[in-house]
């Protein structure tokens, strides 16, 4: 299997702020997989996806996509190529739902250009897929935190790119609405689409993802394999708590040792 997303040396800081937010951090990304960045507030994964995105650029080394250094891109392509769900999103104006949606048809217009046939199509069918066709036509500003986190994800499946990142997904959703994204996480890695996740939530990481980054303090401490990975040392190391890791149903969970504290 490819690797479709290289970061070798990577190391940032934000602009007036000596303390590197990313320290020499190397990693590979398989085509066609479901990575999860898993890590404490503060370790460094939402810079991370910004990196991967093109958002924000790296003090040192380099961020390759298929083969390529991102910096050969153009802004045109890589929307087209990559789409990040925020952990939230300021909309300033009333938008309806699939006004919203349609957004993430711009990479494929004109700056003149009025939604096809072909967009509202694809803006229907992102809704459909997620089940939210009863908000059609409800102003964005109306909607609760978790119903915004579902209608941000359909404006990325409206864009159709082959790299999906999504930060903290699950952090404002439902039982219900978490189980929806999750399995449509699925649904596009079964077609070929590479989705990469932050989350400090280990559950949505053991739920979903093939593969896992372990990151603490702009480092990466594990990646590789969920099951290689997953392991009480590494958790521990990552989020410097005592933790049981126990299995239900064969499946892991991962808990925190409430005896040890004692």
């Amino acid at each position: 299997m490819s690797d479709l997303i290289s970061l070798v040396d990577l190391r940032f800081s934000y602009d007036g702020d000596h303390r590197s937010v990313i320290n020499d951090l190397s990693l590979d990304i398989p085509a066609g997989t479901i990575t999860a960045i898993l890590g404490p507030n503060g370790a460094g994964k939402t810079t991370l996806l910004h990196i991967m995105l093109g958002l924000l650029s790296p003090r040192a080394g380099q961020v390759q996509i298929d083969g390529r250094a991102l910096t050969s891109y153009t802004r045109r392509d890589l929307s087209r190529l990559i789409a990040l769900v925020p952990q939230a999103e300021h909309i300033p104006f009333d938008f309806s739902v699939l006004e919203y949606v349609l957004m993430g048809r711009s990479p494929y217009m004109g700056m003149l250009d009025m939604p096809g046939e072909d967009d509202y199509r694809v803006a229907f069918d992102a809704l459909k897929t997620l089940e939210l066709e009863d908000l059609t036509h409800r102003p964005v500003t109306e909607l609760s935190g978790g119903e915004r986190q579902m209608v941000m994800l359909a404006r990325t499946l409206a864009q159709q790119s082959r790299i999906l990142l999504l930060d903290e997904p699950t952090s404002h959703l439902d039982l219900g609405n978490k189980g929806r994204l999750l399995r449509v996480l699925r649904q596009l890695a079964a077609r070929g689409v590479t989705v990469v996740f932050t989350t400090h939530d280990p559950e949505a990481a053991i739920s979903v993802a093939q593969y896992l980054i372990l990151m603490r303090d702009g480092r990466t401490l594990a990646s590789g394999l969920l099951k290689d990975v997953l392991t009480v040392d590494h958790l521990v190391a990552t989020y410097h708590v005592p933790i049981r890791l126990v299995h239900v149903d064969d499946r892991p969970v991962v808990l925190l040792d409430d005896a040890a504290w004692d």
